[in-house]
């Protein structure tokens, strides 16, 4: 297994085929189950939402969101585990899947009303996800490179929540700031699960300039089982220079992840 520059184990190659299942079955092997701890948080932080400024289908922005797993968990009332049993489990071509996918969506009973967009630099996971119906739409592109595009400025306009379980720390400010750009002049809500080895003060800080008020919220929560003893020899020496203490978190194996939620100190 190779290593990126943050000395993470890399599972760029899960994420550009035209299918879910080599994710799936890879991150099964180290018990990723993030987005499994997300969800309710999710769906209780929408209600908030709809309540606080009365709009009954938040625009939801789901950022480095993949194969549209949030939307999964939240649209079709699944668990991930039983998305990694369905994944894991079936064969057959991508157009099988896909029409089972489209099955799966058209008999939930969509519990999480909202319109879902997501946001990655990989396009075959968003065609996927699109395809399947988790995603309404998507928006192909890397905002940590530059600017969004005239078209996608236009589907992340009126965003009113963006979340995220794992892309904070290879995503920055420069994309969250870009986002808050684009969206328009109402600010949105944002709920971002971040690893402890990424420091979430820039964001915070830039965020503040904003006008946002940011707090964690509740315990860190695990991410994934470390894939390598160098993983977890790079992850725990560089949680030592940030003068975070590992000790019965990543000590014991685990990335652990910190929810941080923004919202607008002044509601428009």
């Amino acid at each position: 297994m190779t290593s990126d520059e943050t000395g993470k184990v890399s599972f760029d190659h899960i994420y550009s085929r035209p299918d879910p299942r080599p994710f799936f079955r890879t991150l099964r092997e180290f018990e990723y189950g993030i987005p499994g701890v997300a969800a309710p948080r999710f769906a209780r932080l929408f209600a908030e939402y709809r309540a606080a400024r009365d709009v009954a289908t938040p625009r939801v922005l789901d950022l480095g969101c993949s194969y549209g797993v949030n939307a999964a968990l939240l649209r079709c009332d699944v668990t991930l585990a039983e998305l990694y049993d369905r994944y894991t489990a079936v064969g057959g071509t991508r157009a099988a899947l896909l029409a089972a996918d489209r099955a799966l969506v058209r008999s939930r009973p969509r519990p999480e009303r909202a319109w879902f967009t997501g946001l990655d630099p990989s396009a075959p996971a968003l065609e996927y996800a699109v395809a399947a119906g988790f995603l309404d739409d998507a928006v192909h592109a890397d905002l940590e490179a530059g600017e969004p595009e005239e078209a996608q400025r236009a589907r992340i306009a009126g965003t009113d929540l963006v979340i995220s379980t794992g892309c904070i720390g290879y995503v920055t400010e420069k994309t969250l700031l870009r986002i808050v750009d684009a969206a328009g002049d109402r600010r949105p809500w944002m709920a971002h699960y971040c690893l402890r080895m990424f420091p979430y003060d820039a964001i915070a800080g830039h965020l503040d300039d904003l006008g946002y008020d940011t707090a964690p919220i509740g315990e860190p929560v695990r991410q994934r089982r470390f894939a390598t003893a160098d993983e977890r020899s790079s992850v725990l020496d560089r949680l030592s220079e940030l003068g975070v203490d590992p000790a019965g978190r990543e000590t014991d194996g685990w990335f652990y992840a910190q929810l941080h939620i923004s919202r607008p100190r002044r509601e428009p």
